[in-house]
């Protein structure tokens, strides 16, 4: 048995935004807008959506302190600057931090009486304020997805969801906003949604639908992301990219993630190497470990990407970091309960975990 439910409207393609203007004004009167410091003023996206804004009579303010890896006392920041104010909607505007940070606001600001942590209880909630999701990168996949993950006050990364009320009501795609990403981030974005699309696709919760996504996915991935890295203005493939991070969140707003994930989350949140780079440091090894209970999904992998190891290779990746033997338990201890292995295929035992960080551990 398997469903599907992605209620998010998505309008995709060169102005969107201008274009789609009377969508955006039926979420209300009044927006707040999640962003960073940088990005968004740099590639013109927050020029393009206070522009349309202002034409459709929606007032906003602006909260642009958005920071990689969005923590729990960022989100409190965000609630306590803004206690006296009331909104109709909340825009993500940015990469994925934007985005999820817009998830946790929408929620807490509909429900005040809730803290950051009861967000990880979803009894607790029932609405959030509209949430309207603008990427800037290609990689989260997190305008169509019901999940955030926020670094906790012990300085962990920790996903929350809900199987409705987290999902943007529309996402606006724009390609252009995606041209003068850095070469290193575009690969870390790329990779990340790579991950998405091979881990959903050999996740114990794939569906029909999904599969239909993931592989199309995977494909884009391989042929775009190597164009993408050597003419970083091709719009062609920058759309191709975006397209592909897109459907690889479709993919795993039904299946979830695997232990890539949870393998990576330590370096990005400890040795600060980027999301997408830390968790494709690992996606071998998710593929590898599927072979023998779907070997055939395995070979399509192969077949578009070819060795995972040797493709990852060739667009530049190289995640090495040192790691202490009380880092490395305490890691080997929180994957091992990790709820993403639920869906992993293949066994990852506690030896193979150890291997794992060693294979990225400097001696």
């Amino acid at each position: 048995m398997w469903y599907y439910f992605m209620p998010t409207k998505i309008y995709f393609g060169e102005k969107c935004v201008e274009q789609n203007k009377d969508v955006l004004k039926s979420l209300g009167k009044k927006a707040l807008i999640l962003t960073g410091k940088r990005s968004s003023k740099e590639n013109g996206s927050l020029d393009d959506l206070l522009r349309v804004l202002s034409q459709i009579g929606t007032d906003y303010e602006i909260f642009d302190e958005v920071e990689e890896n969005p923590t729990f006392s960022l989100i409190r920041s965000v609630l306590s600057e803004y206690k006296e104010a009331s909104f109709d909607f909340i825009i993500g505007l940015g990469g994925g931090s934007p985005m999820d940070s817009a998830k946790a606001v929408a929620v807490l600001m509909k429900n005040r009486e809730l803290k950051v942590e009861d967000l990880y209880d979803v009894s607790k909630y029932t609405e959030a304020l509209p949430i309207c999701a603008i990427p800037t990168t290609a990689g989260t996949g997190s305008e169509v997805t019901q999940y955030s993950v926020l670094t906790d006050d012990q300085g962990f990364k920790r996903g929350f969801s809900h199987p409705v009320v987290t999902f943007p009501k529309l996402a606006f795609l724009d390609p252009r906003y995606t041209l003068n990403m850095s070469q290193s981030l575009t690969r870390s974005t790329g990779l990340d949604a790579l991950c998405h699309a091979v881990e959903g696709f050999l996740s114990r919760r794939a569906t029909p639908i999904s599969d239909l996504y993931a592989k199309k996915s995977i494909e884009l991935i391989a042929e775009n992301l190597p164009k993408v890295l050597q003419k970083p203005d091709e719009l062609e493939a920058r759309a191709n990219m975006l397209l592909a991070s897109c459907l690889a969140g479709m993919v795993i707003s039904q299946t979830s993630t695997t232990v890539a994930h949870a393998l990576g989350y330590p370096l990005t949140t400890f040795k600060n190497i980027r999301h997408g780079d830390a968790t494709a440091a690992f996606l071998d090894a998710i593929v590898e470990q599927a072979v023998l209970e779907v070997p055939e999904k395995v070979g399509f992998v192969k077949s578009v990407l070819g060795e995972v190891s040797a493709f990852l290779k060739r667009v530049g990746l190289d995640v090495k970091v040192p790691i202490n033997e009380e880092e490395l338990e305490l890691w080997i201890a929180r994957v091992k309960n990790a709820p993403h292995l639920q869906w992993t295929r293949g066994s990852f035992t506690e030896d193979l975990i150890k291997y794992l960080y060693e294979r990225v551990r400097i001696h």
